[in-house]
């Protein structure tokens, strides 16, 4: 398990890095107002609890029991898909019931979930596995598996097949993070050479 600063740091320099990028530019051209500041804020604010969100239960374990365990809330496991989308459903009606606008909550979900589903990678790649698919499936699965083995123990399609996932996998959540981030005000655009 990565350190929530390394979640953290993670989440900030590769999952936004296009609102660090724009953050700056605006910056440097003096055209950042007050609510800008605001609206970023909330939006660092909200990556930011996404991407130590599953370990959340480590809070009052270690109040209560005096030991770091952050996988388990009862019998559901926080490291799961499931729990990204109860997350995920909560920070949309908290959302919707703070702005009253259904777009820009939906988007300020999916970057919340962009962030979530970045410490599951993390953690997938540091512990070889995370329940996914509970409650479907209970055991661990890793989407890293075949990349840290010797590809003569393994067939050489499966190989490249499981690298291919595994890279397909981050770059869907990098991609979520972007459109998320388009929504909220972070355009793009190609600027064509002269």
């Amino acid at each position: 398990m990565p350190y929530p600063a390394f979640h953290l740091s993670f989440f900030i320099f590769c999952i936004s890095l296009v609102g660090i990028f724009a953050i700056a530019s605006t910056g440097f051209k003096g055209e950042m107002s007050f609510k800008d500041v605001k609206h970023l804020g909330i939006l660092f604010v909200i990556g930011s609890v996404g991407s130590v969100f599953p370990d959340v239960p480590a809070v009052w374990n270690y109040f209560l029991y005096g030991n770091l365990d952050h996988t388990m809330i009862g019998s559901m496991p926080t490291h799961s898909l499931f729990f990204g989308i109860v997350a995920f459903v909560f920070v949309v009606i908290l959302g919707y019931l703070l702005s009253r606008d259904i777009h820009k909550t939906i988007s300020m979900g999916m970057f919340f979930e962009a962030a979530f589903l970045s410490h599951l990678l993390l953690d997938d790649i540091a512990d070889g596995g995370l329940t996914y698919l509970y409650p479907l499936h209970n055991e661990a699965l890793s989407i890293f598996v075949s990349m840290n083995v010797n590809l003569s123990g393994l067939d050489f399609f499966y190989y490249n097949f499981a690298c291919f996932v595994s890279v397909f996998f981050i770059f869907c959540v990098m991609f979520m993070a972007l459109l998320a981030l388009k929504d909220l005000g972070f355009g793009f655009r190609y600027e064509p050479m002269k």
